[in-house]
Formats: structure tokens, C-alpha cells, sequence
């Protein structure tokens, strides 16, 4: 579908990245990954002619669509949540204008048999088959599904899009780009503003969907759930797996592994060459020799190793303070703006030496309560902090808080102790602040760095509870794996409210579940809080559909109330005969699809056809069984919904 030839880009004197080789297939789910700077986000760009390379071509094929989520959007306030995602539908009212004008052409002209009478006849023609094949029949049904699974709740379809945040805004252009259903979707950090439930939906729905995908994500456990190809930007140069992206982190150790035996022997071999030059530099019988090593040393192509990967490196905090017994205990905590409830009755108490999670949905009130913690607004409740506790917090706005006129090195040589202070150069190495970059002033550092040079001073200070508020969102897998093993090594408290689970995992013991105004304890890990969450709501089906345990009133008990609950019962259960064969009516559909795609991409694998009415036939059916999935999604919802 796009065929990248001999690319490279270079900024200056500065080679990002050159002869760059690779195809993207129609059903490759790409991990683009490299570390920051490596030029993953140019990449991207380049593909969307968004960017021009410094020299080298990007081929696509004719008539393919390309979807783009930038990190950074371009945002419009001028409609509702509903309207705007609605617009991802604009192009196909667009061609039916254009379609209508032509029709309306040639009623209007009398030239019937002039040859660009035919041809306009031959271009309606053409117009209206591509848009029977573009066709979707369940707008309104497919926009509010989409919306849904990324977090937005119907009471917000009406809501202008100026009263959301950035991040909520982002979740609606990803929405209109998902409605889209283009042939290729580049994605850049699509989960840095999603809550765990809307990454999962995003998951399943990227696994299921037909066509390209090529993904920056620093979330391991999304883009492993999700790729099936990885294609590594090192040193300006890619390295395409065939893989996932676990096994790539398996194959890169024997490549890099590979690399460093080569390359310890060339530099072997250098020195000897060198050695021998200076030593024979000036005798006259060895001038020929002398001459053909410093020839061969010139022409030699230098081997390179991908930068140390400081992740290795163990990043140990200073011993914490001891603290009370019980850091934090909360009774019966309520937050309210205005008439607006955000929680109640919350009550939980936190141990001292626990690690926590604060998960939820958006706007759920996991920060609202992190700043009721550290006293930065008012609530009603009782909130104890204990016994000489330190708290150091990581706020999603702490970059802000940094003096812009110091250097990187001088803000972190500015609160370090002890003899972590021998070790800055490697702490700033291990968040991508090495060499030169170490005595840039905070003032030219992007968001991202001021953020990453945030946590390393916070992570730097004698603290016994650290709350940390999406301390991931702008760390790659490198940096995130130096601060989870801290973390882990840490002998304090930890509260974190994040949405990534690769990195929660391994860290925290006890789950906060933030939702429907409540606060719930889960014990155990993030993924043990995932799956007992899914068997929770099954459970609380089943309590739907038991019978009512307790009754106050004895009119129940009278044959006419049981008359009326039979009857309630027959109603119910026809419902749900009438539910559930509407779900296997499309699962029927869905199966004669399948196997009609099936039969048609055997031929074409087989034989090579001429004909291009095979391809709109595999195109038609195509769309429509993804239709029918939508439809069969929504009967399941409703089959779900009549049986509680």
C-alpha cells in the first residue's frame, strides 16, 4: 500500500535518519518504536506528506486514505461532541453533492451524444458505485458507539467541545478518525490521555479492525496487544521484525549483543592498526605498510552500537523517613463543585510502606482527591495525614513549577544529596538529558523534557509518600522502566493515578476503583483488579436478574401482585427471545460474509485477476460486514440490557 525508498531527513549538519527501506501491507500492525529523538514522529509526518524528506520518495498506492493522530491537534470549539465527531462523515455528503450536480448536468444539457456528454455519464457512474461502497447505514449509531468507548457518556453528546479538556478533546479527533475507516491509520501516542478502560476498548477495537496500522506508543502493554510487525528507528537506521513487539525486545538483545562482539573487535583491530602506525610511523622500510594501514583506516566503516540503555541502571532513592503507622486515613470524604458531586462516602485507609493505584475514568475525581490530600482545595470529611510524613508530588502541571533560568544539570545538582550527587550525569543520561543536552537552560526544553527533568528532581528528595499523577505521559520505555524499578525499590508510601498497566504492574498491591461518585478498594495487583472487575460485573448481573431478596410490603404477596409479576416475567423473557434472535441473525450474516471475503481472497491469491469488479465486490462486502459487526455489537448491548 506504501512503499518507502532511500529516505532520509536531516535537520542542518544533523542526519536524522537515511536509506530508509520498508513497505507497509495492507494488514500490517506496525509498532514504530526508537527512542526519543529518533525521529518516529518525523516518520509519521513524512508518510502523511505533511513533511518533505531530504531526499528519497514515499509511493502510495492510488486512491488509498491515510488517518493521522498528531500528539499535538488542531483543535476547533464551534460544536457539540456529537456534531464534531459527525463531521468524520462530511466527505461522504460531499460526494453526494458532487453527484447531485453532475445529475442535475445532465439534465439540464441536450448534447446526448457528444463525447463529453458520455464521459460525464461514465464519471456519475463511477461516483455513485464508489459511494454505494462508501455507504454506511448506521451513522448515528457508529458515532455514538465510538464516543462511547472512548469515555464520553451520552449526557455529554450535546455538550460544546470548548467545555472538555485537551485530552478529552484529542479522544473526539481520534473518534472522527476511527469513523473514518481509513485504509492506513498512523496513530502517535493515541493512549497518553485515556483512562484504562477506554484503552482497552481502543485495543480490542485496533485488533478487529481491517487495514494498515502504524503506531508510536511508549504503553508496552498496548502496542503488544495490538502490532504484529515492529520496525525500530536506531542510529539513523530501521530494524523490521516480523514480530510483536515482546519478541522483538528479545530479538534486539542478540542483535545488540551482536553488534558489541563486532564492534569490540574493530575497535581491537583499530587499536593494533594504530599502534603499529605510531610505531613505524618514521622507519623508511615500513613506509609502505605504514601508508596501506592509515589507507585502510580511512576507508574502514565504523561499526556502531545503539546507545547504552540506561534503563539497566539502578536508581535508588534516599532511605525515607519514617512515618506513623497510617499515612492517610480517610472518612467519609465528600467533594462537590457546586451542585456537581464528584465523590462521597469515601472512606479507605493507607498503610504505611503500600503502593497504591488511583484508576478510573476521566474525570472521575482521582486527581480532585489527590489535591484534597496535599490540602490544595477544600471537602467535607474527615482527611488525617499521620505522623511526620513527607510527601513529594508529581503533578500533571509540575513542569510549570521549574526555575527556567537554571541549567538541567544545575536543577538537579540543586536538590540531590549524598552520593547520588557522583551520579547525575548517569541519572540525566537514563532520562535523555546526556552530554550537551545536560547544560541546556529549562527555558529552550520542551513539555515533555521539563516534564521528564520534573520527576527526576522529584524522585532526587528524602520523601516517605510519593504521589505521583500520570507520571508516564511523557517517558519512554527507557526512562519508565528507571522509574518503576525505583519505585519498587522504594521503602516509602506510594500513590500513583495512572492509566498505564505495564508500568502499574509489579508496583502496587491495593487498587482504587474511581467511578459512579464512589471510591471501591481492590486488593491485589492492577491486573488482578482487571480481571476481578470483569467477574465483578458479571456477579452484578446476576444480582439484576435475582429475585428481590427483601420486601417491605406484604402486597407482593397477594395473588394479584403474582399475576402482574408473571406477566412482567412473560414480557421479559420475550424480550429476550426477541434480543437473542436478533444477535444470531447477525452472527448468521457475519458468518456468510466472512466466508464469501474468504472465497474471494483465495482467488485473488491464487490467480491474478484483471478484472476490477472482484476488487469492489471484496471492497462492497468489506464495509458491509463491518456494518453488520456494528449492528451485531449494538443487538448484543441491547440483549444485555433487557436481561438485567
Amino acid at each position: 500500500m506504501i512503499s518507502i525508498q532511500g529516505l532520509k531527513v536531516e535537520f542542518g549538519s544533523q542526519v536524522l535518519f537515511e536509506n530508509i527501506n520498508y513497505v507497509i501491507n495492507k494488514r500490517d500492525k506496525i509498532a514504530l518504536v526508537g527512542k526519543n529523538g529518533a525521529g518516529k514522529s518525523t516518520m509519521l509526518k513524512i508518510i502523511t506528506g505533511e513533511q518533505q524528506p531530504t531526499s528519497g520518495t514515499v509511493a502510495r498506492q492510488a486512491d488509498i486514505s491515510i488517518g493521522y493522530l498528531p500528539q499535538q491537534m488542531r483543535l476547533k470549539d464551534e460544536l457539540t461532541v456529537k456534531q464534531e465527531a459527525g463531521r468524520a462523515f462530511e466527505h461522504l455528503q460531499q460526494m453526494d453533492a458532487a453527484i447531485d450536480r453532475m445529475n442535475q448536468e445532465l439534465a439540464d444539457r441536450t448534447d446526448y451524444d457528444s463525447e463529453e456528454y458520455q464521459e460525464l455519464i461514465e464519471r456519475v457512474a463511477q461516483k455513485t458505485e464508489l459511494r454505494a461502497l462508501m455507504q454506511s447505514q448506521n451513522v448515528e449509531a457508529e458515532i455514538e458507539k465510538t464516543l462511547m468507548g472512548l469515555g464520553f457518556e451520552r449526557s455529554d453528546f450535546d455538550r460544546p467541545t470548548s467545555e472538555f479538556s485537551g485530552g478529552w478533546r484529542m479522544r473526539i479527533e481520534l473518534a472522527k478518525l476511527l469513523l473514518r475507516r481509513p485504509d492506513v491509520l498512523l496513530l502517535d501516542e493515541p493512549t497518553n490521555h485515556l483512562d484504562i478502560e477506554s484503552i482497552q476498548w481502543l485495543e480490542t477495537f485496533l485488533k478487529n479492525r481491517n487495514g494498515a496500522l502504524l503506531l508510536v506508543s511508549h504503553d508496552r502493554a498496548f502496542i503488544d496487544n495490538v502490532t504484529n510487525r515492529t520496525i525500530e528507528i536506531s542510529l539513523g537506521k530501521i530494524y523490521d521484525y516480523k514480530v510483536s513487539y515482546s519478541q522483538f525486545v528479545e530479538l534486539r538483545k542478540e542483535r545488540v549483543e551482536q553488534q558489541m562482539r563486532a564492534y569490540e573487535n574493530q575497535q581491537k583491530l583499530i587499536h593494533d592498526t594504530e599502534d603499529f602506525i605510531e610505531k613505524f610511523r618514521y622507519k623508511a622500510t615500513k613506509a609502505v605498510q605504514v601508508q596501506s594501514r592509515i589507507k585502510m583506516l580511512d576507508k574502514l566503516e565504523r561499526i556502531e552500537v545503539d546507545e547504552v540503555d540506561n534503563s539497566r541502571m539502578r536508581l535508588k532513592f534516599p532511605p525515607a523517613p519514617r512515618s506513623g503507622d497510617y499515612p492517610i486515613i480517610a472518612e467519609d470524604l465528600r467533594k462537590d463543585y457546586g451542585s456537581l458531586n464528584v465523590f462521597h462516602d469515601v472512606t479507605f485507609t493507607i498503610k504505611r510502606g503500600e503502593k497504591v493505584a488511583f484508576v478510573g475514568k476521566n474525570g472521575a475525581g482521582k486527581s480532585t482527591l489527590v489535591k484534597c490530600i496535599m490540602g490544595e482545595i477544600p471537602f467535607d470529611g474527615k482527611l488525617q495525614i499521620g505522623h511526620n510524613v513527607k510527601i513529594g508530588y508529581f503533578a500533571q502541571n509540575q513542569a510549570q513549577l521549574l526555575d527556567e533560568n537554571l541549567t538541567v544539570h544545575d536543577t538537579i545538582d540543586y536538590v540531590a544529596v549524598g552520593d547520588i550527587r557522583t551520579r547525575i550525569n548517569d541519572i540525566l543520561g537514563a532520562f535523555m538529558f546526556g552530554g550537551k543536552n545536560a547544560d541546556k537552560k529549562v527555558k529552550v526544553l520542551s513539555g515533555g523534557e521539563k516534564s521528564r527533568l520534573a520527576m527526576i528532581r522529584l524522585l532526587l528528595q528524602p520523601v516517605n509518600l510519593l504521589i505521583l499523577d500520570e507520571p508516564t505521559n511523557h517517558l519512554d520505555m527507557p526512562s519508565k522502566d528507571v522509574l518503576k524499578e525505583a519505585i519498587q525499590a522504594f521503602d516509602g508510601t506510594v500513590i500513583v493515578v495512572s492509566h498505564d498497566r505495564d508500568f502499574l504492574n509489579g508496583i502496587v498491591s491495593k487498587v482504587y476503583e474511581f467511578g459512579d461518585h464512589r471510591v471501591r478498594e481492590h486488593l491485589g495487583g492492577i491486573y488482578d483488579f482487571l480481571q476481578k472487575k470483569q467477574l465483578d460485573s458479571l456477579q452484578q448481573l446476576e444480582v439484576k436478574n435475582s429475585p428481590v431478596a427483601t420486601v417491605e410490603t406484604e402486597e407482593l404477596e397477594t395473588a394479584s401482585q403474582g399475576k402482574i409479576d408473571y406477566q412482567r416475567q412473560k414480557e421479559r423473557e420475550r424480550r429476550i427471545r426477541q434480543a437473542e434472535k436478533k444477535v444470531k441473525t447477525f452472527e448468521s450474516k457475519i458468518a456468510e460474509l466472512e466466508q464469501q471475503l474468504a472465497d474471494i481472497e483465495d482467488k485473488l491469491s491464487t490467480t491474478t485477476s484483471e478484472n476490477v469488479d472482484i476488487y469492489y465486490k471484496h471492497s462492497q462486502i468489506s464495509r458491509e460486514l463491518d456494518d453488520v459487526m456494528a449492528n451485531w455489537e449494538l443487538a448484543c448491548e441491547e440483549l444485555e440490557k433487557v436481561k438485567q
